[in-house]
């Protein structure tokens, strides 16, 4: 296997978090570059910080100049504070992203979207969520990885109370989630991660959406 560089937004959340990780200490890579707004203080013999506010993502487009482009950027109403906000972070910078890898020549682009979305989705999130996939598929990159995983479980700097109520039945009332309803069991943060990198190794080009049940089928 040669080994490849990546490029990772979305460092210090749930699933970013554990992406990291693995692209530190996993053979597949040999540079890994994240865009932070804080540094996250992290020292690694591959690991390229890039620290800097997301509306002057094009000033570093030499940065991604890179194999594959990890895109794990998510927000919530409530911490963005409004939907325009919310939109910029969740959709708007996805897209500038896609835009410069694809201009950069990156050969994948891997990123984290939601169960249900949906662009005609009533559901603000689901709606946005929809927006994005529907243009990222616009914008024509070789080999465009989509992960809607389910509510997400972790250790988060923040709570959030959706996720914290199914992780909490997802343990004691499990057959909740048996049957037709086993595609709305929570999933771990680090099985989306391990899907992500499971997914950029593969040589197939073209579109590839995989819904939370397909994640964990991948480990």
């Amino acid at each position: 296997m040669t080994p490849k560089s990546a490029l990772l937004f979305g460092a210090s959340g749930l699933v970013g978090s554990e992406l990291l990780k693995l692209l530190l200490n996993g053979p597949e890579y040999e540079k890994v570059i994240i865009f932070v707004r804080k540094s996250l203080e992290l020292k690694h013999p591959i690991l390229e910080e890039v620290v800097l506010e997301f509306d002057d993502l094009a000033q570093y487009k030499a940065c991604f100049d890179v194999n594959d482009v990890f895109c794990c950027l998510g927000t919530t109403i409530k911490k963005a504070g409004t939907q325009e906000a919310f939109r910029k972070v969740d959709v708007e910078y996805p897209l500038e992203i896609a835009r410069l890898a694809k201009e950069m020549g990156a050969e994948k682009f891997l990123v984290i979207s939601s169960m249900g979305a949906n662009p005609r989705s009533r559901v603000f999130y689901s709606r946005m969520k929809g927006l994005l996939e529907q243009e990222l598929k616009k914008i024509g990159i070789a080999s465009l990885h989509i992960f809607r995983p389910s509510l997400l479980l972790g250790d988060r700097r923040e709570f959030r109370l959706g996720e914290s109520v199914s992780a909490t039945l997802s343990k004691r009332l499990p057959f909740l989630f048996a049957g037709p309803l086993s595609k709305y069991k929570p999933i771990g943060g680090e099985t989306v991660a391990q899907g992500m990198i499971l997914a950029a190794q593969s040589g197939a080009e073209g579109v590839f959406i995989r819904e939370s049940h397909e994640i964990e089928e991948m480990r």
